[in-house]
């Protein structure tokens, strides 16, 4: 293959790699919801350590555990974030209307 048969396929990936990451922000957005209703706080460190935890062990790389952490850590961030927006708002934003 040549580096642009490659990049063609990692242009794919990276298409899959979006539509999951806002399915997986539009399920983070339900979540917070429930918790707005239920009175919980956004944060919730140990469920945030255990999605961590699990993708250093299921890591098979090349990506090092350090690596993945800090991708793991970056989607939670920007989860949380949905979701301190949509509780200020009162109602749960769809991932399109969040990103404005």
């Amino acid at each position: 293959m040549t580096i642009e048969d490659w990049r063609v396929e990692i242009d794919k990936i990276d298409g899959e790699l979006l539509r999951l990451l806002n399915a997986r922000a539009e399920l983070a957005v339900r979540v917070g919801e429930s918790k707005r209703v239920a009175g919980l706080s956004v944060c919730d460190r140990g469920r945030e350590r255990e999605v961590v935890a699990r993708a250093r062990r299921d890591n098979r790389g090349p990506l090092d555990d350090d690596a993945v952490a800090r991708l793991f850590r970056a989607v939670i961030r920007e989860s949380r974030l949905l979701q301190t927006r949509a509780s200020e708002a009162g109602a749960a934003p769809t991932a399109g209307e969040a990103a404005r």
